[in-house]
């Protein structure tokens, strides 16, 4: 099992994969079976053709933040998201968490879907989410790639957040935290809501039940006002 990932070369990376893939030869196959067998992997000259790396690279940042809200994920939980860790027959994805501490959350339909539409791009072997440096610019469907920064997802995210016109501060942990404030306000248990999360403690989730409290308290005030009125 991984632990402190942080801490493994790319060369290890690929290896544990090779080994997940042997353990488990259908792992990979569950996630991509609809990728229709004919079709090209990214290469540059086609990328120019098709919009262009940059293109491609928006792509990546999009479904990156996409997943995090939808598996109320960390940022670099999704940020080094594997191709082996998704598992489409079950709908679950696999999170390498916090102190090496593994767990599995519901992955929805959609974002399945999302994710099968967008490894067809880059086709990368190893990392769902693949980017080259400004040292090492290679196809996103090599090996050598490694996965999106953490930078490069913080400014990406605060890019969108400026473009959308929203002038409340905004994080990319702020999609995991509306991800379970979303889920307690469908009346998801805070049990279950711990777990997705990857806590340790319910302390730590039960902050979203003051969060969702003083959302409703907030919307009192004008709905009362507007019951007040003749």
């Amino acid at each position: 099992m991984i632990g402190r990932r942080g801490e493994r070369s790319a060369d290890e990376e690929v290896r544990d994969t090779e080994e997940k893939r042997r353990a488990n030869p259908g792992l990979t196959t569950r996630f991509v079976h609809d990728v229709a067998p004919n079709d090209t992997a990214f290469h540059p000259r086609r990328a120019k053709q098709g919009g262009g790396r940059k293109r491609k690279l928006i792509a990546v940042y999009r479904v990156c933040l996409t997943t995090i809200y939808a598996c109320g994920l960390r940022l670099m939980e999704g940020a080094r998201l594997q191709v082996p860790d998704v598992d489409g027959e079950r709908k679950l994805l696999h999170i390498h968490g916090k102190g090496g501490k593994d767990r599995y959350v519901p992955l929805p339909d959609g974002t399945l879907t999302l994710l099968r539409e967008h490894w067809r791009t880059c086709r990368n072997p190893l990392w769902l989410f693949p980017t080259g440096t400004r040292s090492h610019v290679a196809p996103l469907n090599d090996p050598a790639v490694g996965h999106i920064s953490r930078a490069s997802l913080q400014s990406a995210f605060a890019r969108a957040v400026k473009q959308s016109g929203v002038r409340k501060r905004a994080h990319v942990h702020t999609l995991r935290h509306s991800y379970a404030t979303h889920l307690l306000e469908a009346g998801v248990n805070l049990r279950l809501i711990q777990e997705y999360l990857g806590h340790t403690s319910p302390r730590t989730t039960s902050i979203y039940t003051h969060l969702t409290r003083e959302i409703r308290d907030a919307a009192l005030s004008p709905i009362n006002h507007l019951m007040a009125r003749p």
